[in-house]
C-alpha cells in the first residue's frame, strides 16, 4: 500500500515521502481501516520535525487522525463494525491507504456529517472543547483569544457561541477580519490597528474579560492580560512566534491574575472516560446540526504530500488541508 513515511526528523517538505509499505493486519482488539481522508495538523508536522512532546520510532508513517471505512476486524472485535464509516484519532500512521487502530477508540459517524467534517471532528474540536471547559466560564462571560483565524480559534468561537459565551477574536492581518466575519464570527479585531485595545475595552466594559487564550506569544500577551478583569485567567495554548511571554506586573498584581498552560494531549489523556464521552457526544451533535464549521482548505493525494504540506503552511487557508487515499 501507499503511505507517507519519513526516516529522519526534519523539515516536513524535505523528509516526507510517499513509499510502498506492507499493509498492516489487525491484531486482537484492533480494526483495519481503509483511509478516506486525513487532515494535516500542526502537531503532525511538529512530530515530523522531531520537536513535539512525542517522538515515534523511525521509520514512521505520519498522521494521527483520519476518517475511513472498517475493512476487517481482529480477534475480539464485533464483526458488525465492518463496513462502518468511522473516525479515529491519536493512533500514529493515518497517512496511509490502510491503518489499524484499537476498535474501542473508533467513533462511527451519522450520515448527516460529511466526510470533510468527520475527518477532522475529534483532534482540534476536542482540544477546543476541552480548552473551553478548562476556562470554567459561564453563559454571558467574555473570552479573548489570539490566533482566532487558526483551526482551533475558529472552532473555539463556534463552541463558545453554542454555549452562550462571548468571544473577542484577535487576528494579526486586516484581511483576516473579513474572512472570519464571513464565517459568522463576531467581535473580530486586527491587532495591526492601533486602536484595537480601545475597541476591545469598549466591547468588554469595565468588568473586563473572565479569560484569555494566547497562541502567539510575545508582547500581545501583556495586551490581552490588561483586558482581563479581577481574578481573570490567562491560558497559554501555543506559541506561533516562539517569542517569550511578556506581562505587566501592575495588571498581574492589581487584578490577581492567574496564568496557566494548556497541553491538550495531557488534559485529554488524564480526562475520565465519562467526561470524554460527554464532550464527544456534544461535538457530534453540533456537527450533525451544522453548528460546527469544519471546512476543507484543499485535498491532496498521498503522493502529493509535499504540495499538501506547503499548502498547510500557507497563511489564509479556509480550512484544514486533507490527504485523500
Amino acid at each position: 500500500m501507499k503511505a507517507v513515511t519519513y526516516t529522519t526528523f526534519g523539515d516536513p517538505a524535505a523528509v516526507l515521502q510517499t513509499t510502498d509499505v506492507a499493509r498492516p493486519e489487525p491484531k486482537a482488539g484492533e480494526a483495519l481501516i481503509r483511509m478516506v481522508l486525513s487532515p494535516i495538523h500542526n502537531h503532525d508536522l511538529w512530530t515530523v520535525r522531531g520537536n513535539y512532546g512525542f517522538k515515534p520510532e523511525l521509520p514512521a508513517i505520519g498522521g494521527t487522525e483520519a476518517l475511513g471505512v472498517v475493512e476487517a476486524a481482529g480477534d475480539g472485535v464485533d464483526a458488525a463494525l465492518i463496513g462502518k464509516r468511522v473516525v479515529n484519532v491519536g493512533k500514529s500512521g493515518a497517512w496511509a491507504e490502510y491503518f489499524t487502530a484499537p476498535a474501542a477508540g473508533l467513533l462511527p459517524l451519522p450520515d448527516s456529517i460529511p466526510d470533510t467534517a468527520g475527518a477532522q471532528l475529534i483532534a482540534m474540536p476536542f482540544s477546543a472543547l476541552a480548552l473551553l471547559e478548562f476556562l470554567e466560564v459561564s453563559k454571558g462571560d467574555w473570552v479573548i483569544q489570539t490566533a482566532a483565524n487558526g483551526a482551533v480559534g475558529k472552532i473555539f468561537a463556534d463552541l463558545a457561541r453554542a454555549r452562550g459565551i462571548n468571544t473577542i477574536n484577535l487576528v494579526r492581518r486586516n484581511e483576516a477580519v473579513a474572512e472570519l466575519e464571513a464565517l459568522g464570527m463576531e467581535h473580530v479585531l486586527s491587532t495591526s490597528e492601533e486602536d484595537w485595545q480601545k475597541r476591545a475595552r469598549a466591547i468588554l466594559g469595565d468588568k473586563g474579560a473572565q479569560a484569555a487564550i494566547d497562541s502567539v506569544g510575545g508582547p500581545i500577551v501583556a495586551d490581552i492580560a490588561n483586558l482581563l478583569g479581577v481574578n481573570g485567567l490567562l491560558v497559554v495554548f501555543g506559541t506561533a512566534t516562539g517569542v517569550p511571554l511578556q506581562l505587566h506586573a501592575s495588571a498581574m498584581i492589581t487584578n490577581h491574575l492567574v496564568v496557566k498552560g494548556f497541553w491538550g494531549s495531557r488534559i485529554i489523556a488524564e480526562m475520565p472516560q465519562d467526561e470524554k464521552t460527554r464532550l464527544i457526544t456534544e461535538l457530534v451533535g453540533l456537527a450533525a446540526q451544522g453548528k460546527l464549521h469544519l471546512p476543507a482548505g484543499g485535498e491532496f493525494k498521498l503522493d502529493q504530500v509535499v504540495d499538501a504540506v506547503k499548502a498547510s503552511l500557507t497563511p489564509g487557508r479556509t480550512g484544514k488541508i486533507l490527504l485523500r487515499a
